[in-house]
C-alpha cells in the first residue's frame, strides 16, 4: 500500500499564521514579519504542508531538516531568500530539533491591491522560482534588506495613520526592486552555471526543429521542465544573459525553420504552418510577418 501524502492545510490570513505558529495576534492583519526563533518548540517529526494564499518572503539561514519547495527540496545551511506568490504548496520537513535562524514577511494581496506594485508585482518572476533558484545574498546585500524590513515593521507597529499603507508598500516596491538587481547580479556571477543550461537550452531548441515531423508547439513551460527548471528561471536567465526571453528565443528558431522550409520546398504556407504545430495557418502568418516584415508567401517569392 502506497504511504499516504500528508494533507494540504490552506491558510487565507496572516492572523491565521500567528494563530498556527501559536504568536501573539499581528499588530496588521494584512503584513507581518515573522522572526522564526520566536516561534515555540516543535515536537514530533513530520511533513507539513501548506498553501499560502498571499506573498511570503523568507530569509533562512540555519535550518536543520529541509523545505520542499514544489517538488525539489533546499538545503538551508547557508542563507538564502526565497520568495512565494498565493496559491502555492510549501512543504516542510521538521526534526524533533532544529535551528530558526531567520525571518519571513508575509502581506496579503489586498494590502497592494490599490497601488501600482498590485498589478506589476506578477513582473517579478522570483514569486516563481523553484526554491533551488533561491538567491544567494552577499553579506551587504543582506543587510540593506534587513534595513528595508525593518522599516515596513516599524511602520506597522508604531505608526497607524492615512499614510501607513503608503510607506509600506513603497518599502515594499523599493524591496521587490532589489531583490530583482540582486537577482541579475547573481546571474552575471553564476555564470559558469548559466552558460551550461544555455548550452542545453539551445541544444534542445535545435534538436526539437531539427526533426522530420514536430509534434506540436514547444512551449516554454516543457522547455523547462526538460531542463529542470522553473519558467520564470528560465526565461530571467535568458533575458539577463541574452537579452531575449524563453518565449522569443522558440520564435526566433521557429521563423528560422519556416524560412528554409519556404525557401527549399514546395509545401503550401497551410502545410508549413501545420508542420510546424500551428493548429491555424492564420497564426502562423501573422507570427512569420511580425518577425520578418513580409508574408510568408512574400519570402517565397523574393528568391525568384
Amino acid at each position: 500500500m502506497s504511504k499516504q501524502e500528508t494533507p494540504v492545510k490552506t491558510i487565507n490570513s496572516v492572523s491565521e499564521v500567528h494563530r498556527l505558529l501559536s504568536l501573539p495576534a499581528p499588530k496588521n492583519p494584512l503584513i507581518t514579519l515573522i522572526n522564526h526563533a520566536d516561534e515555540p518548540p516543535v515536537s514530533g517529526t513530520g511533513i507539513h504542508r501548506l498553501v499560502l494564499n498571499f506573498y511570503n518572503i523568507s530569509i533562512k539561514r540555519s535550518f536543520h531538516g529541509q523545505l520542499r519547495y514544489g517538488r525539489k527540496y533546499y538545503d538551508f545551511d547557508n542563507g538564502t531568500m526565497t520568495f512565494a506568490a498565493p496559491n502555492q504548496i510549501i512543504a516542510v520537513d521538521q526534526g524533533d530539533e532544529r535551528d530558526k535562524d531567520g525571518w519571513s514577511l508575509m502581506f496579503h494581496p489586498d494590502l497592494i491591491r490599490n497601488y501600482p506594485l498590485g498589478k506589476s508585482i506578477k513582473n517579478y518572476g522570483f514569486f516563481s522560482y523553484e526554491v533551488n533558484e533561491a538567491l544567494h545574498l552577499s553579506e551587504e546585500e543582506e543587510k540593506l534588506i534587513e534595513g528595508l524590513v525593518r522599516n515596513i515593521q516599524n511602520e506597522y507597529e508604531s505608526r497607524i495613520d492615512n499614510f501607513s499603507a503608503d510607506v509600506i508598500v513603497s518599502n515594499l516596491d523599493l524591496l521587490l526592486n532589489y531583490c530583482n538587481r540582486f537577482y541579475n547580479r547573481q546571474f552575471v556571477t553564476r555564470k559558469m552555471a548559466n552558460n551550461d543550461l544555455l548550452s542545453n537550452f539551445e541544444k534542445k531548441l535545435t534538436d526539437h526543429f531539427d526533426k522530420d515531423s514536430l509534434s506540436g508547439l514547444i512551449t516554454v513551460n516543457n522547455l523547462a521542465k526538460e531542463l529542470n527548471v522553473s519558467a520564470s528561471y528560465l526565461s530571467d536567465m535568458l533575458r539577463a544573459t541574452t537579452g531575449q526571453n524563453t518565449q522569443q528565443h522558440i520564435h526566433n528558431k521557429l521563423i528560422d525553420k519556416a524560412k528554409e522550409i519556404l525557401a527549399n520546398t514546395n509545401l503550401s504556407v497551410s502545410e508549413i504552418a501545420f508542420s510546424l504545430g500551428f493548429e491555424f495557418p492564420q497564426s502562423f502568418s501573422k507570427l512569420f510577418k511580425n518577425k520578418t516584415n513580409m508574408s510568408p508567401l512574400e519570402y517565397r517569392q523574393s528568391f525568384n
